[in-house]
């Protein structure tokens, strides 16, 4: 096993060359673009990567070609098969590596949304990680179809308002819950799971990044990556939204490490599931009279999920 660095030194990591740089078209606020800088920085500056990304909003924001604003190789795959790309680029590698053809360390990381991800592009993400393939998977979750027209996924939390969910005197918004995604990938028994979203200093995401890439076999990253447009908050709440996502519980922070649940933060006083949903536009109508019962559905669907996790923690 590789040799993982666990200090971290906010001024050092900023100081990196990066590897996503401008020149995309991502929206102000948005949370994809700091999600992929995020990770790439994790990366060894000696080291080559091979970065691959679904179509979704990263992608159609950040490669028109010939242009890309990664530095590294990069390859656009299809909604559904970004799992299946890099494990065939991580395949080649490993047979020209034997013949001695490459040289040098070379890391797979490929970017997906929730749609190319929970969605359209599970079976190839859960079959990269059955196979055992070493790559990085990094979901940037923002809870909807972003790019062609905030429509629902399965990661769309109840209540919220999308445009396939939309809110009316009858359905109001989204009637099912989330998809517990990190969850199903952990069940694949694969080296590294992890959930993290932009906190602080970036030190939790940076460290789960390192982890996820530098772990051999197959790692998988579950980003919280709010979006403004469709979450409807203004660009200079994303931190704040962040914050109170973890600090409610909505979005905790864990690991999991060859099969170990380990519970990264746990909150001193965990805020009320309110808090979170009243900065975005799209849980609006959860606050009008007579509602209050989506509220109280919200926070015990959240009450429940933090005590499965706390005992598989302490288990």
């Amino acid at each position: 096993m590789e040799a993982i660095d666990r200090t971290y030194h906010f001024k050092k990591t900023l100081e990196k060359k990066e590897r996503f740089v401008g020149g995309h078209r991502l929206c102000a606020g948005c949370g994809a673009g700091i999600a992929v800088r995020g990770v790439l920085r994790a990366l060894r500056e000696e080291d080559r990567a091979v970065v691959g990304n679904a179509t979704g909003c990263l992608e159609v924001s950040s490669f028109l070609y010939p242009y890309t604003a990664y530095e590294d190789s990069y390859i656009h795959t299809a909604f559904e098969s970004a799992g299946a790309t890099l494990s065939g680029v991580e395949a080649a590698y490993n047979a020209l590596k034997r013949k001695g053809q490459v040289k040098g360390e070379v890391k797979f990381i490929t970017f997906g949304g929730d749609g190319g991800t929970y969605d359209i592009g599970f079976q190839s993400l859960s079959g990269a990680m059955e196979r055992g393939h070493d790559l990085t998977y990094v979901c940037y979750d923002n809870e909807a179809y972003m790019n062609t027209g905030i429509q629902r996924s399965s990661s769309t939390p109840r209540f919220a308002k999308a445009t396939t969910s939309p809110v009316g005197t009858v359905v109001p918004g989204k009637t099912q819950n989330k998809k517990n995604l990190t969850d199903i990938i952990a069940a694949h028994n694969v080296p590294y799971v992890a959930q993290t979203t932009f906190i602080g200093n970036f030190r939790d995401l940076y460290t789960k990044a390192q982890k996820a890439i530098y772990i051999p076999g197959p790692s998988f990253l579950n980003i919280m990556a709010p979006c403004p447009r469709g979450w409807e908050y203004p660009a200079e709440k994303l931190p704040e939204i962040c914050k109170l996502a973890v600090e409610t519980c909505v979005w905790p922070l864990f690991e999991v490490i060859d099969g170990v649940w380990h519970l990264s933060y746990e909150p001193k006083n965990k805020r009320p599931v309110e808090e979170y949903l009243r900065l975005q536009g799209r849980f609006r109508h959860m606050f009008k009279p007579g509602n209050e019962w989506m509220i109280e559905a919200a926070q015990q669907n959240v009450d429940e999920n933090w005590e499965k996790l706390l005992a598989k923690c302490q288990g």
